[in-house]
């Protein structure tokens, strides 16, 4: 199995678990004609998009995956915030688990600033057990047995204050970044509260490009958890097995 980073910014988000025969879409922030390519046009082995959140970034080309016949699961609170009506947009909750094809999914509610956002635990027998969080401001739950996180680290403090103080950012910015994502030291305690004992990959995900700072943060992620880490940046692709090869 492998992950496919599209995109993983304010820009625009998404990410694509798949090998041979399945795929699976996490965020429609990203055209979808982008997907298309990257699947090679083979839409058949696509088995769901799944969606955290409402805003743009996330789920602003949801239509057009829903139009593609994707089956496109996300929150009651996303989906009226969405406004979509079709028969392709799914309804999931949190901590109610679901399967779409051979990935099992369990939604949980992250902390962002929209209406009902979720994170997603995906298992699948090739990869084990992958956490996606993104957009939240710290992570409510620990989780056993992962092998692979995808976890928002989008600023650090010490950037963000001193762009405030030479007034390159507002304050009332600067007070939604704190109430709607997350830090590096807070996602250094997400990182050391979970069991990293068959942890393979961290990927680090939606770094802020004015707040953060993808080298440190990456550095301390590795001498917090001893582990192999990534920063997520479109185009990039790797292996995601629960196995090395």
């Amino acid at each position: 199995m492998k992950l496919t980073i599209l995109g993983s910014s304010s820009a625009g988000n998404c990410y694509i678990l798949h090998n041979e025969t399945e795929a699976l879409i996490i965020e429609a922030g990203i055209k979808f004609d982008f997907v298309k390519r990257e699947l090679d046009y083979n839409l058949t082995k696509v088995r769901a998009c799944l969606i955290s959140h409402e805003h743009g970034d996330h789920a602003s080309q949801a239509a057009s995956f829903i139009d593609s016949c994707i089956p496109t699961y996300a929150s009651k609170g996303t989906i009226d915030s969405i406004d979509i009506e079709s028969s392709f947009m799914h309804r999931c909750e949190a901590r109610k688990q679901f399967s779409v094809g051979r990935f099992d999914v369990l939604p949980f509610a992250t902390k962002h600033d929209a209406v009902e956002p979720l994170g997603f635990l995906i298992n699948h027998h090739e990869t084990g057990m992958i956490l996606f969080a993104s957009d939240t401001y710290y992570l409510p739950f620990r989780f056993p047995g992962l092998s692979h996180m995808l976890i928002e680290c989008n600023y650090i403090e010490s950037i963000l204050k001193a762009r405030v103080e030479a007034g390159k950012l507002p304050e009332v910015v600067a007070e939604r970044v704190h109430q709607s994502h997350m830090e590096i030291e807070t996602c250094i305690d997400a990182l050391r509260a979970n069991d990293m004992s068959k942890m393979r990959n961290i990927i680090l995900i939606h770094i802020s490009q004015g707040n953060g700072d993808p080298v440190t943060m990456r550095r301390r992620a590795i001498e917090a958890t001893g582990k192999n880490v990534v920063v997520a940046e479109a185009g990039l692709t790797i292996n995601i097995n629960k196995e090395a090869f």
